[in-house]
C-alpha cells in the first residue's frame, strides 16, 4: 500500500466519481457521504462477494434484511436505549464539542487538556446517547417513539424464531444481513471511517455453548480470506485480542482487526462470542421464547452466538488505501487503483482508436455490445487520444483496456478480429481474438 494521506485518496474519490460529500451544494452535513457511480459499483460488488462467499456459498446460513425502524422495546431489551453512549464533553469557551476519549494525550487529566479549535478548557464529562430518536405515526408523544437502528443485529436476533420456525436449521447456523445503521456520530472524521450513516455486513452464528470456541477460530480465518478476495493486504491487518475489563461484560473472547489506515491503526472488523446474552434478554423483555430443539437432544435449548461484523464503507475505505499506487510508466508519472478483479468498479474499457473513424467506431460498438451482455460492467471510452484513455482508467482501477485499431479490422490479414488488451498494472499491452476476450477477462 503506498505510503499517502488521506487527501489524496479523497481527492482521487470526488475526481473520479466514487465519493462525494453529502449535501455539498448546500455546504455539506456533517457525517454524510454520497456513493457516486464508481463508488456504488465498488460498494456492491465488496457486498455481493461477501453475500456469496458467506452465505450463497454456504449450506449453514440464512439470509435477512430486517426493518430499520423497530418496536423500541427491542433496544430496551438489548440495552441500547440506556447504554449505547460516548462520552462528551464540550469547550467552555467556544461551545465545540467533542468526544473525551479523542482529544488530546489521554494519559493527561481532562482538566488539563486544551480545545483544539480555540485552546479553551473543557466542561465535564458527560455520556450522550448516539442512538438518532424518531416518531412513528401522526402523533408525537411517549407512545410513538423509535430509533433508527445503530446496528443491524438487533433485527436479526428478533427473527431468530421466525426463522427457525420456517426452516428448522441445524446448529450451527448463522442468519446474515447487510444493511443501513445509524449513530449520532459526536465527530465524524476521517472520511467515510466513521459517518452517521454507514452500512454493515453482520452475521450472528449460532452455536452450542460448549463448541463456541471450534466456530470462533472458523470466523477469525474467515476474516482473513475476505480480506484477500477484496484486495486488502494481510500485511495491513492486524489482530487484537480485546483484554478483560475492556470487552463487553457478556463476551469471554473478543478479537479486534485493525488495519493501517493512512490516518493510523484503527478498526476494521469486529468478532465477539457473545453467548447467550442477545437471545436470553429478547426473551425475557418479549416474553417469548427463545430457544429451539437441538437434533442432538430431546430440551429446547437457547444456542450462544459468535458474532462476526463488517463494515462496508471501513471495508471501502480499506479498499481504496490499499489500491491506491504511486508509480511511473514509460518515463511518466502516474496514480492508479490496483484493486482485484473482483471488486473493480469496472472491469474492461473498450476504445475505438480513432473516434473519428467510422469503421473503427463500429467494430469497438460491436465488440463493446457483445463484452456488455455477460460483464456488464465495461466501459465505453472514446474521450482524447489514447494515451489519455489509459490513464484515466488506471486512475479508476479498470484492470483492462481493449483497443479496437486497424488491424482487427484486417489491415494485417493474420490479426484480423484481435485487439490489443493492455494490462493496468505492467502496462504491457497482447494481441487477443475478439472471441478469446471473456476468457481473458475471466469475471
Amino acid at each position: 500500500m503506498a505510503d499517502t494521506g488521506m487527501d489524496k485518496i479523497v481527492s482521487l474519490a470526488k475526481r473520479r466519481g466514487f465519493i462525494y460529500a453529502g449535501s455539498e451544494i448546500y455546504g455539506g452535513l456533517s457525517g454524510t457521504w454520497d456513493y457516486g457511480p464508481l463508488g456504488v459499483e465498488l460498494k456492491n460488488n465488496i457486498k455481493n462477494l461477501w453475500w456469496r462467499m458467506f452465505v450463497q456459498d454456504r449450506d449453514d446460513m440464512c439470509g435477512l434484511d430486517a426493518a430499520i425502524l423497530m418496536n423500541p422495546r427491542a433496544w430496551e431489551a438489548s440495552g441500547h436505549v440506556s447504554g449505547f453512549s460516548d462520552p462528551l464533553v464540550e469547550c467552555k469557551k467556544c461551545k465545540r464539542r467533542f468526544r473525551a476519549d479523542q482529544i488530546g494525550d489521554l494519559s493527561t487529566p481532562l482538566g488539563a487538556r486544551k480545545c483544539p479549535e480555540c485552546g479553551g478548557a473543557f466542561g465535564e464529562v458527560r455520556e450522550f446517547n448516539m442512538m438518532f430518536k424518531t416518531q412513528t405515526g401522526a402523533t408525537e408523544d411517549a407512545s410513538s417513539v423509535t430509533y433508527l437502528r445503530p446496528e443491524t443485529a438487533g433485527g436479526i436476533f428478533v427473527n431468530f424464531k421466525n426463522i427457525v420456525d420456517s426452516f428448522h436449521p441445524k446448529l450451527p447456523f448463522g442468519i446474515a444481513q447487510i444493511g443501513k445503521a445509524f449513530r449520532n456520530e459526536i465527530a465524524p472524521r476521517d472520511f467515510i471511517f466513521r459517518s452517521r450513516e454507514f452500512e454493515q455486513m453482520e452475521i450472528e452464528y449460532f452455536v452450542r455453548s460448549g463448541e463456541w470456541e471450534k466456530s470462533f477460530e472458523e470466523w477469525r480465518k474467515n476474516v482473513h480470506v475476505f480480506n484477500e478476495a477484496v484486495g486488502i493486504p494481510a500485511s495491513a491487518v492486524h489482530e487484537l485480542e480485546v483484554p478483560d475489563g475492556e470487552r463487553a461484560h457478556y463476551s469471554k473472547r473478543t478479537i479486534d482487526f485493525e488495519f493501517d489506515f493512512p490516518f493510523g491503526r484503527k478498526e476494521l472488523y469486529g468478532l465477539a462470542y457473545r453467548g447467550d446474552f442477545d437471545l436470553k434478554a429478547h426473551s425475557d423483555v418479549s416474553g417469548v421464547p427463545l430457544k429451539m430443539i437441538d437434533e442432538e437432544g430431546q430440551e429446547p435449548i437457547m444456542p450462544h452466538v459468535v458474532e462476526p461484523s463488517f463494515g462496508v464503507d471501513r471495508t471501502v475505505l480499506a479498499v481504496l488505501a490499499s489500491a491506491y499506487t504511486e508509480d511511473e510508466l514509460g518515463g511518466e508519472a502516474r496514480t492508479y487503483l490496483k484493486f482485484n478483479a473482483a471488486v473493480a468498479p469496472i472491469k474492461a474499457a473498450v476504445f475505438p482508436l480513432l473516434k473519428n473513424k467510422p469503421e473503427l467506431v463500429a467494430k469497438a460498438r460491436e465488440v463493446y455490445t457483445m463484452l456488455k451482455k455477460f460483464v456488464p460492467q465495461i466501459m465505453w471510452d472514446d474521450n482524447g487520444n489514447i494515451g489519455k484513455r489509459y490513464r484515466r482508467q488506471d486512475e479508476i482501477g479498470t484492470p483492462y483496456c481493449i483497443t479496437i485499431d486497424f488491424d482487427t479490422l484486417g489491415e494485417k490479414p493474420e490479426l484480423k478480429d484481435t485487439v490489443t488488451v493492455r494490462d493496468r498494472d505492467t502496462g504491457q499491452q497482447e494481441r487477443v481474438a475478439i472471441a478469446e476476450l471473456l476468457s481473458k477477462l475471466a469475471v
